[in-house]
């Protein structure tokens, strides 16, 4: 489970400078410091001599890759992610880096380890060498997301945060269709295997798969939350024995197969005892045994929606967003049948 992070606009003290250490010294914003390097001639000539100074008492250096460029440019963006190991963000990375290459741009990966706090600390790094950022399942807080928007072109991915173009799937379409599948199959007793408290996207899918048991008369329990991984799965296993259901949804397919191959190792037969949903329909989830049921997320969409996105800002800059960005991008999701579900034995 990630801590929730913060993030200023100003940055935080490190043992070595960063641009926005500078900013806070010199009483300007990072953006100045930034033009001060890459631009000279837009800055005020007392104000850029009072930040060489403070950047050279503060031992501050700047990037080779932003004086290397004409007008300050870089042509590097940046996705950041809640965990580079999960496959969920394979297709995603994939269709993102294709979209940002077509446009020009060479586009940076960073893994966040599920840590709003290491999120935090890739920013206050990444921010000073790019032009706009994706943040893709990010553990910060809002307040934290919008104080990066304000530095550079931001979108979020999974979620939505006021006044940052975002990319979604339509989570409420998804569960209703895996909460519709397993009572067609009988099943009467569903438990939610909730994922981490600060992700945006599991508070929308317990909701909806709530609301959806509620609307066709079943008996729903939310367990956990457990952490987003197989490891977090085999844990949900142990909880799911002492509960009668007989049907589960896991908060993504990751837990979704670590939870089956627990249930098996304590004697559970999948589907025949339990029926397991999964969510995403990452890389491999059909490679388990019994395949995965899930709910499709268009991940090779997501990457690319969120690119446009961004660039749409580069090329478009604007105090504020226009109507188009100003709504969420949501992504169609459906359900892929598979061998983990079956009828209520």
């Amino acid at each position: 489970m990630g801590e929730t992070g913060e993030i200023g606009e100003t940055g935080t003290s490190h043992a070595r400078p960063t641009i926005y250490d500078v900013a806070r010294v010199a009483g300007v914003a990072p953006s100045t410091v930034s033009r001060a390097f890459s631009r000279p001639g837009r800055v005020n000539a007392e104000t850029a001599e009072r930040i060489r100074r403070v950047a050279h008492e503060l031992g501050y250096r700047t990037s080779p890759i932003g004086r290397g460029l004409p007008d300050g440019r870089t042509a590097l963006l940046a996705i950041v992610v809640a965990d580079l190991t999960n496959p969920f963000f394979f297709e995603i990375i994939r269709s993102a880096e294709k979209t940002a290459i077509d446009s020009g741009y060479t586009l940076l990966v960073v893994d966040a380890h599920e840590s709003g706090g290491a999120e935090r600390r890739a920013l206050e790094r990444t921010l000073p060498l790019v032009e706009g950022v994706v943040l893709a399942t990010s553990r910060l807080s809002d307040s934290a997301i919008r104080a990066v928007a304000k530095q550079r072109p931001t979108v979020v991915m999974n979620r939505v945060v006021t006044d940052v173009p975002s990319v979604i799937t339509d989570n409420a379409q998804g569960m209703r269709r895996a909460v519709e599948h397993l009572a067609g199959l009988g099943h009467t007793r569903l438990t939610y295997l909730a994922g981490p408290e600060a992700s945006w996207a599991d508070g929308m899918r317990w909701r909806a798969f709530r609301e959806a048991t509620q609307e066709l008369g079943l008996r729903a329990r939310r367990l956990g939350p457990f952490a987003p991984t197989l490891a977090g799965g085999l844990s949900a296993a142990q909880a799911l024995t002492t509960h009668s259901a007989t049907a589960t949804v896991a908060y993504n397919d990751l837990v979704a197969i670590g939870a089956m191959r627990g249930l098996t190792r304590l004697g559970v037969d999948i589907p025949r005892e339990v029926s397991v949903v999964g969510f995403d329909n990452i890389f491999g989830s059909d490679f388990c045994t019994p395949p995965l049921t899930t709910v499709a997320a268009p991940l090779r969409h997501f990457g690319t929606f969120a690119v446009q996105r961004l660039l749409n800002q580069l090329r478009n800059p604007s105090p504020t967003l226009s109507p188009a960005l100003s709504v969420p991008a949501l992504l169609p999701a459906k359900l892929v049948e598979r061998g983990s579900t079956a009828r209520r034995g």
